[in-house]
């Protein structure tokens, strides 16, 4: 069975040089753009010399710098099955905790995403959306609970939501049959990427509508037909997508929405915070604490 790139790099860690660890850890990181460079051009992002990539390259066991290459450009196109990505996450935790492992992983997921969202594209996302007739969530699978939540609160700010969270792809168009160019819609999807997400995000462009893709590249087949690309870093947590940052970045989506509209969300919230204290909605500790004396 051929040994995944990511464990034959955390394998050879603790024998590479220094010059070879920096290139390791660019590609952990940044394999989408490794991918697609030169061994030449590799080395100068990184700071080490043509030589030094070629020499990392077969010291992981490629045959030389292509083998590498096409390795790192697997790993885009096919992402990773489920029984890989346990392999490499039992690889990388290895003996340590896995708490401190996984939170500090999600720590730098957030600063990534931070630093390669594109701060034009999310103000352009929320212009967008507040100005549709009609806001289209799209999620499958993992992705669903992350359309959920947004719908939710979309709902609440802007009541003119459809979540879609069908994986069918008949059931998917019937969802998006009234989709116009009035509307937008906001496709969620991370690796492995969802085959209908990809074609819901495909025909709501051939409908005019405002595209939104929350995604975790620009590689994704959600970016293809999207005018705003929010990018959000998920890799992953063994079996498990890390939606941490994905969902801190919804956070932020959710947030520049009600600062854009906020005296009409002023009035709806006074609304409902009369409705959920007359109807009880609510529990309270202090009434429960203060009938129990």
């Amino acid at each position: 069975m051929e040994t995944h790139l990511l464990v034959r790099i955390d394998s050879k860690m603790n024998s590479l040089s220094k010059g070879q660890k920096l290139i390791a850890e660019f590609i952990e990181q940044h394999y989408d753009q490794a991918a697609f460079l030169t061994a030449s051009k590799l080395g100068d992002i990184v700071g080490v010399s043509e030589s030094t990539v070629v020499r990392f390259a077969t010291e992981l066991g490629y045959s030389g710098y292509p083998q590498l290459q096409k390795a790192m450009q697997e790993m885009i196109k096919d992402k990773l099955t489920s029984v890989q990505r346990i392999e490499v996450t039992a690889a990388k935790i290895g003996e340590g905790s896995v708490l401190d492992t996984v939170l500090n992983q999600d720590i730098q997921k957030i600063r990534r995403t931070l630093e390669e969202t594109s701060h034009e594209d999310f103000e352009k996302a929320v212009e967008s959306i507040i100005s549709a007739e009609h806001i289209y969530i799209f999620g499958v699978r993992s992705a669903s609970s992350l359309a959920n939540f947004l719908g939710y609160y979309f709902d609440l700010i802007l009541g003119n939501v459809h979540v879609v969270t069908t994986a069918s792809r008949s059931g998917m168009y019937e969802a998006l049959l009234r989709i116009s160019d009035k509307d937008a819609i906001i496709g969620i999807s991370f690796p492995r990427y969802s085959k209908t997400a990809a074609a819901a995000m495909d025909f709501a462009a051939s409908r005019g509508a405002a595209t939104v893709a929350i995604t975790d590249s620009m590689l994704s087949p959600l970016a293809n037909n999207s005018e705003s690309v929010l990018i959000a870093r998920s890799d992953m947590a063994s079996v498990v997508d890390s939606l941490v940052a994905p969902l801190s970045l919804i956070n932020a989506l959710i947030v520049a929405t009600v600062i854009k509209k906020k005296d009409e969300v002023k009035a709806t919230f006074e609304a409902l915070e009369t409705v959920w204290n007359e109807q009880g909605v609510y529990t309270s500790s202090q009434t429960e604490d203060k009938a129990s004396l």
